[in-house]
C-alpha cells in the first residue's frame, strides 16, 4: 500500500515532523498528560522540509532539541509538529535504529 503524500510544503528552513505525543495506547487506553510526556520521543522521521533547509532532507531521522515544543499543526486530519532546522541536534543513522514498542523510542539495532 502506497503512503499518501502530505498536502503541505514548509517555507524557508521549517521542517515538518509527525506529532510524537501519544494520547492513547494501541489497545485504546487513554493516557494522562504525565504519561504522554514520558513516552514521547525527540527522535523523529522528517516528513517535509522547506527550500532553505541546508542540512536536513525529507526522510531523514533527526533528533530534535527536547526543550522545544515546536508549532503543533493539523494537516489532513492528523497532528504534526513544525520546527525550524536549527532545532535539529543531529541526523541519526536510520539503518541502525529500530522502533522499540516497549519503550516508545528508537533504539540501536542488535
Amino acid at each position: 500500500m502506497k503512503k499518501k503524500k502530505i498536502n503541505f510544503k514548509p517555507l524557508r528552513d521549517w521542517i515538518l515532523l509527525p506529532d510524537p505525543r501519544k494520547t492513547e495506547t494501541d489497545s485504546g487506553i487513554i493516557l494522562g498528560d504525565n504519561i504522554q510526556k514520558e513516552i514521547s520521543t525527540n527522535v523523529l522521521k522528517v516528513l517535509a522540509v522547506g527550500p532553505e533547509a541546508k542540512w536536513v532532507k525529507e526522510g531523514d531521522t533527526v533528533m530534535i532539541d527536547p526543550t522545544i515544543t515546536g508549532m503543533i499543526i493539523s494537516i489532513d486530519d492528523k497532528t504534526h509538529v513544525l520546527v525550524a532546522e536549527f532545532h535539529c541536534l543531529g541526523i541519526m543513522d536510520s539503518e541502525t535504529l529500530v522502533w522499540d514498542k516497549n519503550h516508545a523510542e528508537f533504539a540501536p539495532s542488535k
